[in-house]
């Protein structure tokens, strides 16, 4: 590459996804300050499968628009690399993900917030959710109205057997809400999307394309950052490569890392921050040493579990193939409903796996249909089915990414230690048994013909562990490797501020303490809004002084 070329901003954002989508319009919202916004992967703004709900399946495993990871193979996945799929476009993985809406329970925050996180409680975060969405239901206590980010409910006639799931759960103690991100998530409904007239609505479209004139951003994409400039336990700025030439960016304020839970552990560990330990095994200089960065990995470890359906047009196996599949692109085309915009499962239930829970700990997701893996592509199935996915919702397993060498073009060692905490055993488990309840009950029971996976055979909690182990995947929500508190193994500290680091700050899911009950990408979007009021709040405390 050729000589270095110099840029100067206020601040720097590394990455445009969930969150650093949402930083780049908020901190360019005034015109005061000068922003830089780089995202590593394409501008995606004419990818035609993006804005095309159903479309998530064209991108799970495409390159273009995706990392591609895959983790270490460990005893908890049976000795398999599990595909770890991320954005790699603007937007992020809010342009790839399944367009589920999931806040969380009040008390994920509450937890956050009595571990040390001052501001970070369910009372502190709830405005931000609210401002932050444009929401038709629910009440105006625990719902926004007015927020960028459009959230719609799926339509109930998406699929014929919601209302058998809906009324074979309350019969088994499971009761029916009209929404899960109000006050309470426990219960059966209808999936919360970020879907608007058959178009997903990721930060990249709510985000990104309102801000795009302002002369005072600038967005960048195809630029992969190799490391932090830091001087003195302070960051400068970043130094990265487009177009086959290497820049320098220097931020007089701030520089943002947004890269997710996967790149921005990597990242500090390029530029010299993490465990002494692992920099200096590829010869990376220490500029600070902290030990938390890459530990703390946690994610959803869900095993599909597939029952066959035996009544004819009850799922998409018999709507989504063959020249029904057309009459499904013609009604999307001239309605944007059916098929083509669905989200990836479009009913969930939240619930309690054994008594004396306060709240639920876990959850099913039904998505109505049986796909399959041919040629590392998803298809269909041509049998008649649906696919349930089951997890634990506040896993205990707890994992590591570290760098694997100094080249940044390498993928770091994802190692999620899958299944290696009794609880997460139990309660999927548990989990698993409560599924086959339910399609046990009827009016469900009677659309309902064989257990396809586990299968019958599989019963004793040992077998169920085992077959969990070698079947189940992620449902891509890696968080916690640069999380936040007071401890030894913290990163940031409440303020998203970087430990013992100036003019660096963490904004995306890495920054969680634990996961969130629930899809990651709507808490995600809050960390980006309220990492930017904090920010702002820093700013305008910086003028007074002056």
């Amino acid at each position: 590459m050729g000589v270095m070329m110099e840029s100067h901003y206020d601040y720097i954002i590394v990455g445009a996804g969930s969150a650093g989508a949402v930083l780049a319009n908020r901190l360019s919202e005034s015109g005061e300050f000068k922003v830089l916004c780089l995202e590593a992967g394409t501008e995606g703004s004419d990818y035609f499968w993006s804005r095309v709900p159903i479309g998530m399946a064209k991108l799970i495993d495409r390159p273009a628009v995706n990392w591609c990871f895959s983790s270490e193979p460990d005893e908890g996945s049976g000795g398999r690399r599990i595909p770890v799929p991320r954005g790699k476009m603007l937007g992020g993985s809010s342009s790839i993900n399944g367009m589920v809406f999931v806040r969380g329970q009040p008390q994920d925050y509450d937890h956050w917030a009595q571990l040390g996180n001052r501001g970070w409680s369910y009372s502190d975060v709830l405005p931000i959710f609210k401002d932050m969405e444009s929401y038709d239901g629910g009440s105006d206590e625990s719902r926004g109205r007015d927020g960028l980010l459009r959230v719609t409910d799926t339509p109930p006639e998406i699929s014929p057997l919601h209302s058998r799931m809906i009324e074979a759960a309350e019969k088994i103690g499971i009761p029916y809400t009209t929404d899960y991100n109000g006050a309470s998530q426990e219960g059966i409904g209808i999936t919360q999307v970020t879907i608007n007239k058959g178009r997903r609505q990721s930060t990249a479209y709510c985000y990104l394309d309102p801000a795009r004139s302002r002369p005072n951003l600038t967005i960048i994409s195809g630029a992969m950052v190799e490391r932090l400039i830091m001087k003195n336990k302070k960051c400068l700025g970043i130094v990265y490569s487009a177009n086959g030439a290497r820049h320098e960016a220097f931020a007089s304020r701030e520089t943002v890392l947004s890269s997710g839970s996967i790149n921005s552990p990597k990242l500090l560990e390029l530029s010299g921050i993490g465990d002494p330990e692992i920099l200096n095994k590829f010869n990376i200089e220490v500029q600070h040493e902290l030990l938390g960065v890459g530990k703390n990995l946690r994610d959803h470890y869900s095993p599909r579990m597939r029952f066959s359906i035996t009544e004819k047009e009850a799922t998409f196996n018999d709507q989504g193939r063959g020249w029904k599949l057309g009459l499904q692109a013609v009604k999307y085309l001239f309605s944007g409903q059916g098929f083509f915009a669905m989200c990836a499962a479009p009913i969930r239930m939240y619930f309690k796996t054994r008594e004396g829970l306060e709240s639920p700990d876990a959850a099913i997701a039904m998505t109505p249909f049986l796909y399959e893996s041919v040629d590392g592509h998803l298809k269909i199935s041509k049998q008649r089915g649906v696919t349930l996915n089951i997890n634990v919702l506040r896993s205990e397993s707890i994992g590591s990414i570290h760098i694997k060498s100094a080249n940044p073009a390498q993928a770091p060692a994802i190692n999620f230690n899958f299944m290696s905490a009794a609880y997460d055993r139990d309660g999927t488990v548990a989990a698993m048994r409560k599924a086959r309840e339910l399609f046990a009950t009827s009016p469900l029971a009677a659309a309902v013909g064989d257990e396809l996976a586990p299968g019958t055979n599989c019963q004793s909690d040992e077998d169920m562990v085992e077959w969990i182990k070698n079947n189940a995947e992620t449902t891509y929500h890696p968080v916690g490797t640069c999380k936040m508190g007071n401890d030894p193994l913290a990163v940031v500290d409440n303020e998203l501020r970087v430990h013992g680091i100036s003019g660096l700050r963490v904004a995306d899911a890495s920054i969680m303490p634990t996961l969130t009950s629930g899809n990651t990408n709507a808490p995600s979007i809050m960390i980006g809004e309220k990492c930017a009021l904090m920010m702002l709040k820093a700013a305008e405390k910086g003028r007074q002084a002056a």
